[in-house]
């Protein structure tokens, strides 16, 4: 009898076409699995990167692995570094930026999963 396999390795993320320069690899959610519970995505943001403001519908954990990235939360302004993470939670506006000179990768954790319908980002 075969017994059901409770892992997956995930060796071919889902990598999300962008015009910014930014790389984003999503390794498990609704891009890559159809998980719509959790998305876990592995991005790179490079110097210069900024988004437009939003108020996304999940809360969303950030760690960064290295070089710097700015946070814009209900208007005050927060930088993290390598080895720092921040839990912001859902309905909360916030603008993701990197106005540094190197690029800032890190990992972002959005529960329920990311969704383009439920970041609500605002027009520029």
């Amino acid at each position: 009898m075969h017994k059901k396999q409770k892992y997956t390795i995930q060796n071919s993320p889902f990598v999300v076409p962008t015009d910014d320069g930014k790389i984003i690899k999503e390794h498990f959610g609704n891009a890559t699995d159809g998980n719509s519970e959790l998305s876990i995505a592995h991005m790179v943001a490079p110097a210069g990167w900024f988004e437009p403001f939003q108020t996304p519908e999940f809360d969303e954990y950030t760690f960064i692995i290295r070089g710097k990235k700015q946070f814009i939360i209900d208007g005050e302004t927060i930088v993290l570094e390598a080895g720092q993470s921040i839990k912001v939670e859902k309905n909360t506006r916030l603008q993701y930026s990197n106005p540094f000179t190197e690029p800032c990768e890190y990992l972002a954790i959005c529960l329920p999963a990311f969704s383009i319908e439920a970041v609500n980002r605002e027009d520029n």
